[in-house]
């Protein structure tokens, strides 16, 4: 499974139409960390507020909110 991202809406409920990861996962923190990096704009134009990370189905952190800070 390695490391996931789950995604969320403001209100914390799963967005209807889910941004596409690895179906898989990714094989390490760094590159779940530099995916989200690379797509969070994408992300947040999907409906996606948030994200959180998993390694194989533990919390890692999160949620963490995609909008950038004022």
């Amino acid at each position: 499974m390695g490391w996931t991202w789950q995604y969320q809406t403001a209100q914390g409920e799963p967005p209807p139409d889910s941004f596409a990861q690895p179906a898989d996962g990714f094989p390490t923190q760094a590159d779940a960390e530099t995916w989200v990096g690379e797509f969070w704009r994408d992300l947040l134009a999907e409906g996606v507020d948030a994200v959180t990370l998993f390694e194989d189905g533990r919390l890692v952190y999160g949620p963490m909110s995609l909008h950038p800070s004022s």
